[in-house]
C-alpha cells in the first residue's frame, strides 16, 4: 500500500520529495510546479501549502506498522 510521507532526505522538508516519491515522478519536476504555482499565486498560497503540508504529511520514520 502506497502512503504519502515526507522524504528525510529533502531539500527543506521533503514535502515534494515525499510527493513525488508517492506519484512516481521525479522531484525535481515536483519542485518546479510547486515552484510556479508559489509564484503565479503571489508566493502567499504555495507557501500556506507548503507549510500546511509539513506539518500534516508525517515523516517516514514516523509510521509504525
Amino acid at each position: 500500500m502506497k502512503r504519502l510521507v515526507r522524504v528525510k532526505d529533502g531539500k527543506l522538508a521533503g514535502v515534494c520529495g515525499g510527493i513525488a516519491q508517492y506519484l512516481g515522478v521525479d522531484p525535481t519536476i515536483v519542485r518546479l510546479i510547486w515552484a510556479i504555482g508559489t509564484l503565479l499565486t503571489g508566493c502567499f498560497l504555495g507557501t500556506v501549502a507548503y507549510i500546511i503540508c509539513a506539518l500534516v504529511i508525517p515523516k517516514d520514520d514516523d509510521i509504525i506498522d
